[in-house]
């Protein structure tokens, strides 16, 4: 397909009504190819490559095919002088496939609906903008992107410090807390086999994309919405075979892509609830051109028919008092026999210690207050001397004391029922929730001297798993989306305050998955004083050249990795070497930028990390410990 681009460009060319300035015009192309322009046609001819694909043999009749042609020619774009091609084009297409010239029936294309979107990552030290390198790969042209990869730089991780892993050891994954770092597509894939329909709740704070200078997601195309769209389509189909079948995913987001997002989801979790939280995270705002924006969402998808969502804790400060004593109607002695008995109270600690029987018909205390040896009997009686009833019968009460508080009201001890927990809101306001208060500074008290953008609250993230898996103590928690480890933190947090066993799974591909996200779990581990974690790579192959091409200062560099990459990479079968290598000239004019993408869509996306099945293959030299832990991880072992 390359070879025909290149002798398409080369025919064309030769027609001056269709070259201006050097370069074509493919409106013009289009027309006159449409209209069986004859002189096209000619040159068309010339190629036996170009006639073989676009011409059809009739019975000796060569038949131009002006559809085909015409839709290679729409859907690609080449400029010869920044090594472009094969770049999708956005439109109204009908569902044929077939652009709205052509057609009456009109749907709205995804141009990458249906491909795989290699998103890898970088971060620049001094703008500190992270940046998707991606690569757009029609399903055709799969065949080892997906495949479980190699894992490498095994580290242990306890109160007792860092160490390396021997490989003699037998490690129950399922039951231990791991950081992954990699392109996060790839360890998703990896992780399957050991955690499909494992894990219980994924919680991900993807990049968001705003039309400004805070936009965490760029890339190497102009097609943003639908490339983020692509970018996590590709994650989250994959991400939904690995929840259990009452697990749920909560996808955190600002308002740039919280529409797209929420059809996405429709497209994809179909057999899911999803319901739209509201997070104030900012209460300073972030000034807009009309409003100030404080909040952002959260998409709680959680599976049809399940009650899926606890019940939340409310804080003592928050508790809403009422008394226990009924009022009303229904309220008195006669209508529930049950419901009258004295409350035991200790006036010195004003602590409930205890529950009466229930009185006999005939006894009527003279007032609400009894004094028995050093307790008080506390019975349900109003201030106007009516006997009334709790609203817990004698059977069930002590079920719901720690809900009870006994107080002094009008000189009289009484008793009154606070619920510490409730049903959660679609609008959370908390100081706690605050972005900067309790995810900058936070962060930077753990990993001192790191530069960390937008982190978010502890306790934003706290709460949201709590929502899900306050009652699974076992429950496995994965974030692919890692930054800097709040999930695992908050997954730490949560074990310590009701001593707990869940894991977390956290990927991150950036540098600070070792010298932040590491960094700061290790140092939570050790202030609580309890937990381990197993810190693991995806064993890189192109990947490091990716690196090494992000890294470049100068046009100098890059040529120096393009002769290394001719030798040691591995190189996409579409690209011809000697072809780049007549353009370095032209190379030399780009800028930095475009030499960069050049270069890094030359490579072979299939053979960004050494795949598992190849392990034993010498030329990627993996170490007999790494095989061993590898085979652990597979479940070989």
């Amino acid at each position: 397909m390359q070879n025909l681009l290149y002798d398409l460009v080369e025919l064309l060319s030769k027609d001056d009504r269709l070259v201006v300035n050097g370069e074509l015009l493919k409106n013009k192309v289009i027309e006159l190819a449409l209209s069986l322009d004859s002189k096209l046609l000619k040159i068309l001819l010339q190629s036996e490559k170009v006639k073989e694909h676009f011409f059809v043999d009739i019975d000796g009749v060569l038949v131009f095919d002006k559809i085909k042609f015409q839709k290679f020619v729409s859907n690609k774009e080449f400029l010869p002088d920044s090594f472009t091609a094969f770049k999708n084009k956005i439109g109204l297409m009908d569902d044929n496939g077939d652009y709205i010239s052509n057609s009456q029936n009109v749907v709205l294309a995804w141009p990458y609906k249906d491909c795989v979107l290699e998103g890898g990552q970088t971060k620049e030290d001094e703008k500190r903008d992270e940046i998707f390198w991606n690569e757009t790969l029609a399903p055709d042209e799969i065949d080892r992107l997906l495949s479980p990869k190699v894992f490498t730089g095994w580290k242990r991780c306890d109160i007792k410090g860092e160490h390396n892993i021997i490989g003699r050891e037998n490690i129950n994954f399922q039951n231990e807390n791991l950081i992954i770092r990699g392109n996060n597509l790839f360890a998703l894939h990896s992780i399957y086999e050991q955690f499909a329909r494992k894990i219980k709740l994924i919680y991900i704070d993807p990049p968001y994309n705003p039309e400004s200078k805070a936009n965490t997601f760029c890339y190497n195309n102009t097609f943003n919405e639908t490339t983020w769209l692509t970018f996590m389509k590709n994650r989250l189909e994959i991400a939904l075979s690995l929840l259990t079948p009452d697990g749920a995913i909560i996808v955190a987001i600002d308002e740039n892509e919280f529409l797209p997002l929420g059809m996405l989801l429709r497209q994809i979790f179909k057999n899911y609830e999803i319901h739209c939280i509201t997070i104030v995270h900012n209460p300073r705002g972030v000034q807009g051109t009309n409003f100030s924006y404080t909040h952002e969402y959260a998409f709680f998808v959680i599976p049809k028919g399940r009650k899926t969502i606890n019940d939340r804790i409310i804080s003592q400060d928050d508790i809403e008092w009422s008394n226990l004593r009924n009022w009303g109607t229904e309220s008195e002695r006669t209508d529930a026999k049950n419901c009258f008995y004295p409350i035991i109270v200790d006036p010195e600690t004003s602590d409930i210690v205890g529950f009466g029987e229930v009185s006999e018909d005939n006894y009527h205390p003279e007032s609400i207050n009894i004094k028995k040896g050093k307790s008080i009997l506390v019975y349900p009686i109003d201030s106007n001397g009516i006997e009334r009833k709790w609203r817990y019968a004698r059977q069930s009460v002590e079920e719901i004391q720690h809900l009870l508080r006994a107080r002094i009201k009008s000189k009289v001890w009484d008793i009154e029922i606070g619920k510490d927990f409730g049903q959660y809101k679609t609008v959370w306001i908390d100081p706690r929730y605050d972005a900067n208060e309790y995810g900058t500074k936070l962060v930077k008290e753990l990993v001192p001297g790191c530069k960390f953008d937008f982190p978010k609250s502890l306790y934003n993230v706290y709460d949201c798993l709590y929502s899900v898996v306050a009652n699974d103590k076992n429950a496995i928690i994965l974030d692919f989306f890692g930054g800097s480890g709040t999930t695992a933190h908050a997954v730490l947090e949560i074990n310590k305050n009701d001593k707990g066993e869940r894991k977390f799974i956290i990927c991150e591909q950036l540098y600070y998955a070792e010298t932040i996200t590491k960094q700061r779990v290790k140092q939570v581990i050790i202030n609580n004083k309890i937990g381990s974690f197993i810190y693991l790579e995806l064993m890189e192959l192109n990947e490091v050249y990716i690196n090494k091409i992000k890294y470049a200062k100068t046009s100098k560099e890059l040529i120096t990795i393009w002769e290394e990459m001719q030798c040691k990479a591995f190189i996409s079968y579409k690209i011809d070497s000697k072809i780049v290598n007549s353009y370095i000239t032209e190379f030399k004019k780009l800028s930095i930028e475009e030499q960069k993408r050049l270069l890094i869509e030359i490579l072979d996306k299939n053979q960004l990390y050494v795949n598992y099945s190849e392990i034993n293959d010498i030329d990627y030299q993996v170490t007999d410990i790494d095989k061993r832990i590898n085979r652990m991880f597979y479940g070989e072992v």
